[in-house]
């Protein structure tokens, strides 16, 4: 752990698909090319059921699934987004984040598992957490510190993705959404009442800054 940290610290560069590049557009080339799609909302059926698995690799469809996953996060201001949260009932999911030491990772996912994390090794972690599908509020969410994601890219090819702090609780929360879980279901029922009313207020004045970074993106 203590070794992991320090390698952050002394090596900056963006993590793209988990390795480090020397330069990265601020933009990600699959933001550029994609259209930007609805972000379902909570209480939309196909956020609470578990998210079917990719079978055909390298197909232009699931590239361009991809594509527009990066412009609809790019466009939301989020760190990660899960392919159920554009109405696609698949195992699929993108981040563009910086986390704690100052690292940007990006990088899509398919058919992702999370590594069980032995109990004496677990460190939960409480911090502010939010959801574009539930648009304005945050709560404060217990997370795993450490987090290890094995799938494949759209290629089919192999893929293990670490994160630590908050970019393990993206990882997190976004596999969270592919098996029909919210980080709703994370709080006391009266936290979570709250959260959805807050959302209520909240909701118009979300989706207008959504449209407003669109239209300046040119989406």
């Amino acid at each position: 752990m203590a070794k992991g940290l320090e390698e952050l610290a002394q090596d900056r560069r963006v993590r793209a698909q988990g390795e480090p590049v020397d330069s990265y557009p601020r933009i990600s080339p699959e933001a550029g090319r994609g259209a930007v799609r609805r972000i379902t909302v909570v209480g939309e059926e196909v956020l609470r059921r578990r998210c079917r698995e990719v079978v055909e690799f390298g197909t232009p469809e699931l590239a361009r699934l991809i594509d527009d996953m990066f412009a609809t996060n790019q466009v939301a201001e989020g760190a990660g987004l899960a392919a159920n949260q554009i109405d696609v009932d698949l195992r699929v999911f993108v981040w563009d984040i910086t986390d704690d030491w100052g690292v940007r990772h990006v990088g899509h996912i398919v058919n992702p598992v999370l590594d069980e994390v032995p109990a004496e090794e677990r460190e939960l972690i409480e911090e502010s957490e939010g959801c574009l599908s539930v648009p304005g509020p945050y709560r404060t969410v217990p997370r795993l510190d450490r987090a290890v994601v094995r799938g494949r890219d759209k290629d089919g090819n192999a893929l293990v993705i670490e994160g630590r702090g908050y970019f393990a609780r993206c990882l997190q929360h976004e596999t969270d959404h592919l098996n029909g879980h919210l980080y709703l279901d994370r709080l006391a029922q009266r936290e979570r009442k709250s959260a959805l009313r807050e959302m209520a207020e909240a909701r118009e004045k979300v989706f207008a800054r959504r449209a407003a970074n669109a239209e300046r993106l040119g989406k």
